[in-house]
């Protein structure tokens, strides 16, 4: 496990409700904390369940370009050249399982895809698709709506399910009594949206798949995070830190308990080591 004592040699942190204060940005604090660990020698990783084309405000925050693990681990993005560098899609025929799933399981759920090009913003890939009548749970004004034969037409990084009204919680109860070999299900907010990403894919294993060619293993990280999709990697690395924030899951999954990010919970910890 990470010490007090031994400065990780990776930083993972999810973003909203974790790096970001509660009006969405990089507070000074938090900014100086990480431009202290990144120029001691830290590597800094997002973790997040954005997708690329939302990373940018966060890097411009940051005052620094770092690698980022996207939809929930189902892509690595360079912000720093623009370019995607590892996709992990659910198929065309897993998909339709899906869709049917949800649709029959949560009746009057809509449905959503996250698909990725080569780039964060290539024009040539519709990013956001949804279908007649979705429901967005956050202002996105880049979507694309089709028909749900035109959603799930092509591989998708991420399916989201969305019932305005409904909790999180509660569809992900009952979609794990029915979903198996077909995804992992998670959520970053309780207010009726599911996202599902390829099976045995997790901020996790994103993050393992930046820290591996550096030479990194789980007990040299440190992970920062405060909803369900974090739970992975709270688990798995070194030391998992949840927000004073966070869900009550995120919290029985960590080792420790920061303070909230309204509060500079990351720079609370990463000063530590780093000032």
């Amino acid at each position: 496990m990470t010490s007090a004592e031994r400065a990780p040699g990776l930083i993972a942190t999810d973003v909203d409700g974790t790096l970001l204060d509660e009006d969405e940005k990089v507070t000074p604090r938090t900014r100086a904390a990480v431009q202290a660990a990144v120029e001691a020698g830290a590597t800094f990783v997002l973790a997040t369940g954005r997708p690329p084309r939302w990373i940018a405000p966060v890097v411009d925050g940051l005052g620094l370009a770092p690698m980022a693990v996207c939809a929930n681990g189902a892509v690595i993005y360079d912000p720093a050249t623009d370019r995607i560098v590892s996709a992990h899609t659910l198929s065309v025929d897993v998909l339709g399982e899906l869709a049917e799933i949800a649709t029959r399981v949560i009746p009057g759920a809509g449905l959503a895809v996250e698909r990725v090009g080569s780039s964060a913003h290539d024009a040539a890939t519709p990013q956001f698709v949804s279908s007649p009548g979705y429901e967005h749970a956050w202002l996105n004004p880049d979507n694309t709506e089709v028909s749900v034969e035109d959603l799930l037409s092509a591989p998708a990084v991420k399916l989201l399910i969305r019932k305005a009204g409904a909790r999180s919680a509660d569809m992900a109860a009952e979609l794990l009594k029915h979903i198996g070999l077909q995804g992992d299900i998670t959520y970053s907010t309780n207010n009726g949206l599911i996202e599902v990403v390829p099976l045995g894919i997790s901020k996790a294993t994103g993050v393992e798949e930046l820290a591996g060619p550096l030479g990194l293993t789980a007990g040299d990280i440190v992970t920062f995070g405060d909803m369900p999709n974090d739970i992975p990697m709270l688990r798995w690395a070194g030391r998992g830190v949840a927000m004073g924030n966070a869900h009550p899951e995120a919290v029985d999954a960590a080792d420790e308990i920061t303070v909230t990010n309204a509060e500079d919970g990351v720079a609370h910890v990463l000063e530590r080591w780093w000032s």
